[in-house]
């Protein structure tokens, strides 16, 4: 059996754990605040930044899991979301309406990974 790494681990959370060849992040949120796009885009960073971190990249995302606080965001965060998916590439998907964290935080992406 493959051992569990895990990385950026507080007493909560790990922002990765990586189990055989699978990567998981933690919710990623985006500057609590600003519009749903440039929060949109302040998760895909993060997210961008952690794969790195962990082996694989956006071209290898298995499962995204987006909350939007309102429903009524999700053209203008699927806008972002749309011109960050590598094409040929889009992963299994989900989105919903949850309330969130903070009332200042707009969305949020939970992503699963295959390692490269």
């Amino acid at each position: 059996m493959s051992d569990i790494e895990r990385s950026h681990t507080g007493t909560r959370m790990s922002q990765i754990v990586k189990h055989g060849d699978t990567i998981y992040l933690a919710g990623q949120v985006g500057t609590a605040g600003a519009s749903v796009a440039q929060q949109t885009q302040d998760c895909l960073d993060k997210i961008d930044a952690l794969l790195a971190e962990a082996g694989s990249d956006n071209t290898r995302i298995l499962q995204c899991v987006i909350w939007l606080a309102d429903m009524a965001d999700f053209e203008e965060m699927n806008g972002v979301w749309d011109a960050w998916v590598p094409e040929g590439h889009a992963p299994a998907r989900a989105c919903g309406e949850a309330k969130l964290a903070r009332p200042d935080l707009l969305v949020e992406l939970i992503v699963t990974a295959a390692a490269n």
